[in-house]
C-alpha cells in the first residue's frame, strides 16, 4: 500500500512540482534579464546605482516604457521652458507635467536616476514640445545652450559691423555668408520691389533685438530684419518721405546720414533740417560720415568710421564723398534706427546750414546761419 501512494505522488506531483520549479527558474531568468532589455532602450544605468537600485529602476522603467518612449502630441508646437538655477529636480519634473510635456512624472523621475542624469539638468531656457518624447526632452535639458537667442543691431552699423557681431551671437552664420546675402535681393525678399537695381539691402536692416533660433540661415536672418523695417516703417512715415520730395529709398539714405552725425536723439530732426536746407540751396552735403563710408575699413584704428579725418580724406574720390558731389550719396551709408527715420520725415523747421560739435563733450552740436557764424563755433 504505501509503495502504491509513492508511486501516485511520483505520477502526478513530481511533474506539477517539477514544472513549478521550471517556471520559477523562467521566471527568475526573465527578471534578471530585465536590466539588459532596458538598458538596450534606456541605456547603460549610473554605474553608482546600488544593485537593489539598479533592479528596482529597471523594472519601472520596463512597465512605464511607453510613457517615456511616446510623445504626448506628436502634432505639438514648442514653448518656452525655464529651469531655474538650484531648482529641484521634482520640482522641474512637476512643472513639465503641468505645462503638457509629459505624461508621467514618476516615471521620467526613474529615467533620470536610472542614468544619473539627475544631477545634470542645466539651469538656461529651453523651447520645449509634447511633439518630444519624454528621453527627448531630459536629454535636450542637459545641454543649456539656447535653441532661441537674442541677436542686437544697434542704429548706425553697416552691413559689415553686423556681420563682425555674428561670431559672437551664439549664431550659426559666418559674416561672409551673411555679406553676400545682404549684396543681392531675391524676389521675394520683402522691399526687394522698392530699390534701384543693384542697390544692397544697405540701410534696410532694421536696428534692434531679434529672438531667433540658433540655427537660424542667413537669407532668413536678413529676410527677418526687412520684415521688421517693413512693418516698422509706417505708411504714415512713408507718406511722410514723399511730401518731403524723397522716395523710400533716398529717405532711408538721408537717414542714415541723420543716425551718423546725431549723437544725441533730440537733435536729429534739426541735423535732418540743415541737409533739406543744403539740398535746397544747392549746397553739397559735406557730411563727414558719408567720407568714412567711402574710405572703409581703418586698419590701423580698427573701425569702419574713421577718425578723425584729415584734408586728404575730404578729397577722397567716391561717389559717397559729399563734399565733392552734390545731392544724397549713391544709397544709405549705414542702418538707421526709427528716431532718424522720423527726424526726415518731420524735420525740424530751422533756417541753419551748418552744425559742429559743442566743446563740452556732450555731444550737442551748435547750429548755424552762415559759415562765418559757423567758423565762429569752433573750440578754442
Amino acid at each position: 500500500m504505501p509503495n502504491q501512494r509513492s508511486s501516485i505522488f511520483a505520477a502526478f506531483f513530481l511533474p506539477v512540482v517539477a514544472g513549478l520549479i521550471l517556471l520559477l527558474l523562467l521566471a527568475a531568468g526573465f527578471l534578471l534579464n530585465i536590466p539588459d532589455q532596458v538598458a538596450k532602450v534606456f541605456g547603460p544605468p549610473d554605474p553608482n546605482l546600488s544593485l537593489s537600485a539598479r533592479y528596482r529602476l529597471a523594472f519601472q522603467l520596463k512597465i512605464q516604457e511607453k510613457d517615456l518612449t511616446v510623445p504626448v502630441n506628436p502634432a505639438g508646437s514648442e514653448i518656452p521652458f525655464e529651469v531655474g538655477l538650484g531648482e529641484s529636480v521634482p520640482s522641474v519634473i512637476q512643472r513639465l507635467k503641468q505645462n503638457g510635456l509629459i505624461t508621467n512624472p514618476g516615471a521620467l523621475r526613474a529615467y533620470l536616476q536610472y542614468t544619473g542624469l539627475d544631477t545634470s539638468l542645466q539651469a538656461g531656457k529651453y523651447r520645449l514640445s509634447p511633439a518630444q518624447s519624454a528621453l527627448e526632452i531630459a536629454q535636450r535639458m542637459q545641454d543649456a545652450t539656447p535653441m532661441v537667442l537674442t541677436f542686437s543691431v544697434l542704429p548706425g552699423w553697416r552691413i559689415e559691423e553686423i556681420a563682425a557681431a555674428l561670431p559672437s551671437s551664439g549664431l550659426e552664420i559666418s559674416p561672409k555668408a551673411f555679406i553676400s546675402t545682404t549684396q543681392v535681393r531675391a524676389p521675394d525678399l520683402p522691399l526687394a520691389d522698392q530699390l534701384p537695381d543693384r542697390a544692397t539691402l544697405e540701410g534696410f536692416l532694421f536696428p534692434g533685438s531679434y529672438e531667433v533660433p540658433r540655427q537660424i540661415s542667413a537669407p532668413e536672418l536678413v529676410k527677418t530684419m526687412l520684415n521688421r523695417f517693413d512693418s516698422e516703417v509706417s505708411g504714415e512715415l512713408r507718406q511722410a518721405f514723399n511730401s518731403q520730395g524723397l522716395s523710400l529709398f533716398e529717405a532711408v539714405s538721408l537717414a542714415s546720414i541723420v543716425e551718423r552725425e546725431a549723437v544725441v536723439d533730440d537733435e536729429m530732426p534739426m541735423i535732418a533740417s540743415v541737409f533739406y536746407n543744403r539740398l535746397q540751396a544747392g549746397m553739397t552735403l559735406s557730411s563727414d560720415p558719408t567720407v568714412q563710408y567711402a574710405l572703409g575699413y581703418n586698419e590701423t584704428q580698427k573701425t569702419w568710421w574713421t577718425n578723425p579725418l584729415n584734408a586728404a580724406d575730404l578729397q577722397v574720390e567716391s561717389l559717397y564723398n559729399t563734399y565733392i558731389y552734390p545731392g544724397l550719396p549713391p544709397g544709405p551709408i549705414a542702418n538707421p534706427g526709427l528716431e532718424a527715420l522720423r527726424a526726415v520725415a518731420f524735420p525740424a523747421q530751422t533756417p541753419y546750414f551748418y552744425f559742429r560739435a559743442l566743446c563740452d563733450g556732450s555731444g550737442k552740436h551748435a547750429f548755424a546761419e552762415t559759415f562765418q557764424e559757423h567758423q565762429t563755433n569752433a573750440c578754442p
